[in-house]
């Protein structure tokens, strides 16, 4: 039976050559989506991703990073970092053609151009007047949409258009949204695949890490014979570049000749020619495993564990204390010292907090009085207060360290700081 059907399969059973466009407009859709919906979702009551300028803090997945614990910020930053790095010295320029924004709206923007029967040639618009006035009005609004949605990164959604309503949006918010719009609309209209062919520094920067292991997208030697010459690469390709010339600085490796040459080839019954793999020897994925990718992963991944370490063990509430620089320690008629502090209790919390202040002489010895603002300090999430208050203590013949304790209504010890008390 199966050598009597063999001869027919070929008109039955269409040649398998898998396009990856499909594949990456919807990862390019789903990413937009993401940065667009981003500032819109919470977490335990906080924004997901946001730069809180009121409070000098971050906001990120439900956790608060404020100015004075920059430290974890620099953790991020550096994680982001050798996150990007790592990425680029294993995909490569995938990232140009399948995730950076630049290229997003670009194809945004040559989309909408051809739902409106224009056509693109030299990065220009070609076409009727009208139709370019229809592609640049839609190109302006959606200018307007890209430069709201930065703004939301900094004042959330629901207060910018509170604001935007009843005309109290804040100038710094207006000129962010109205630079921002003024830039994306001029890339819409005019740079679009000028800014990735002549400006972006990626491409030279990429040429610098490439690692005999990073994904290519290339014409493979070996199969340049089976080419047929039809062009179908040259004329899919954004850029106006030829893949047939080997490596260009200029490929964005997005893909689209690969899917030109598999469907020209299929109509041949033949696997396309164009292929990404991770370097040009064809070892696949294990020549990834080399010293500089495992160095960078490794370096990435105790960095982020450092991070979420940190953020996860970071106290609930921080003290400091300092001796008064505006009154000096006095000895008092009942022949005991008093000594004027000053101290600063900031709430790292996610829920108001009432504290109080102890203390204590590290040596235990004596008693030991605080007068003033030592209690009902009421904090809400992310506050901070300075408050004073006069400690009294018997005459210390030497210096004398004493200890302060920051404690909730409940009695938990949340931060200590000390100080040193000295003869008069």
């Amino acid at each position: 039976m199966e050598a009597t059907l063999s001869p027919f399969l070929p008109h039955m059973i269409p040649y398998r050559n898998p396009r990856l466009g499909p594949k990456r407009r919807t990862f390019q859709w789903a990413t937009s989506l993401v940065i667009l919906l981003l500032p819109f979702l919470r977490w335990n009551g906080r924004s997901l991703l946001r730069i809180d300028f009121t409070s000098l803090s971050l906001q990120l997945f439900g956790g608060t990073l404020r100015i004075d614990e920059l430290y974890l910020v620099l953790l991020f930053t550096l994680a982001l970092g050798l996150t990007f790095l790592l990425a680029t010295l294993v995909f490569g320029r995938v990232w140009c053609g399948w995730a950076c924004p630049q290229t997003t709206l670009s194809d945004i923007a040559e989309w909408l151009a051809r739902r409106l029967g224009l056509g693109i040639e030299n990065n220009q618009l070609q076409g009727a007047p009208a139709r370019k006035v229809l592609a640049h009005i839609a190109y302006l609004v959606l200018a307007l949409l890209v430069g709201a949605n930065l703004v939301w990164y900094f004042v959330e959604p629901p207060r910018f258009f509170a604001e935007l309503l009843g005309n109290r949006l804040h100038y710094g918010a207006w000129i962010t949204l109205l630079t921002v719009a003024g830039t994306v609309y001029l890339d819409f209209a005019l740079i679009r695949r000028v800014m990735c062919r002549d400006f972006c520094p990626y491409g030279r920067f990429q040429t610098v890490l490439a690692d005999p292991g990073t994904l290519t997208l290339h014409l493979p030697e070996a199969e340049a014979p089976r080419c047929i010459r039809c062009g179908a690469c040259v004329r899919s390709c954004p850029m106006e570049i030829d893949i047939r010339r080997g490596f260009q600085v200029e490929c964005i490796n997005c893909g689209r000749c690969l899917d030109a040459c598999r469907e020209v080839m299929a109509r041949k019954r033949q696997p396309g020619l164009i292929r990404y793999s991770f370097g040009l020897e064809g070892k696949g994925f294990p020549a990834l495993l080399n010293a500089r990718t495992m160095i960078l992963a490794a370096g990435m991944l105790i960095l982020a564990s450092t991070l979420a370490a940190a953020i996860y063990l970071k106290p609930q509430a921080s003290l400091k204390i300092a001796l008064s620089h505006t009154a000096a320690s006095r000895v008092l008629d009942d022949r005991t010292l008093a000594t004027f502090f000053s101290a600063w209790v900031s709430n790292r919390s996610d829920k108001t907090v009432n504290y109080h202040i102890a203390a204590k002489l590290a040596g235990g010895q004596g008693p030991l009085v605080i007068c003033g603002q030592n209690h009902d300090i009421n904090l809400l999430p992310g506050a901070n207060r300075a408050v004073q208050f006069v400690v009294t203590t018997p005459v210390p013949e030497t210096t004398e360290p004493i200890e302060f304790t920051l404690l909730d209504d409940e009695g938990h010890e949340l931060s200590r700081a000390s100080a040193t008390l000295t003869p008069p």
